[in-house]
């Protein structure tokens, strides 16, 4: 989960937008029909936002996945530019479905960066987030039942000393994907 979709102030009048719409409208199918998971991906694009989805391909998702993939974000419009949001920026109505979706939708992993838990919590509409506990990895545990594990990760944007650390998570993310095919 994202804070928040960021795109250029004049995003509509850009080649990619069209691209960005047939990803908003399908994103499964998008990935599938141009084999990557966004459109910051394309080679035409050329903007902001390609790190952090570059980073994100290094899990090794494919688009057979792309079922099991979803961005969501915590801010339920787009924004430009940086973001210093505060829980009163936030759609209660939103909250409560993406609230659903973490405790209690299909998903087996989900992973929240720090900044979207602290929005998460300081809204208090999330108490079942505690504090973040070990694993046996890199990756620390907010929130675990039988059925799903709420996962602490580095921004995917993160670089420079936080790289190595980034690189440990994306390959423990990597294995949870390959032991969820096995």
């Amino acid at each position: 989960m994202g804070l928040d979709a960021n795109y250029a102030v004049d995003i509509e009048h850009r080649p990619i937008f069209a691209d960005l719409l047939a990803y908003h409208e399908d994103g499964p199918g998008f990935w599938r029909r141009h084999g990557v998971h966004h459109p910051f991906l394309l080679p035409s694009y050329k903007g902001d936002g390609r790190r952090y989805h570059r980073t994100f391909a290094k899990v090794g998702f494919q688009p057979r996945h792309a079922e099991l993939v979803s961005f969501i974000e915590l801010l339920h419009w787009p924004t430009v530019g940086r973001s210093n949001l505060v829980p009163t920026d936030l759609d209660r109505t939103h909250l409560q479905r993406l609230s659903g979706a973490v405790f209690r939708g299909q998903a087996r992993y989900v992973f929240l960066s720090a900044g979207v838990v602290r929005l998460m919590v300081a809204t208090g509409m999330f108490p079942q987030l505690g504090q973040p506990r070990a694993s046996d990895g890199p990756l620390r545990v907010l929130y675990n039942d039988n059925d799903r594990t709420v996962f602490l990760h580095l921004h995917f944007s993160n670089y420079g000393k936080f790289e190595a650390r980034l690189q440990a998570e994306i390959k423990e993310i990597a294995a949870l994907l390959h032991r969820g095919e096995a």
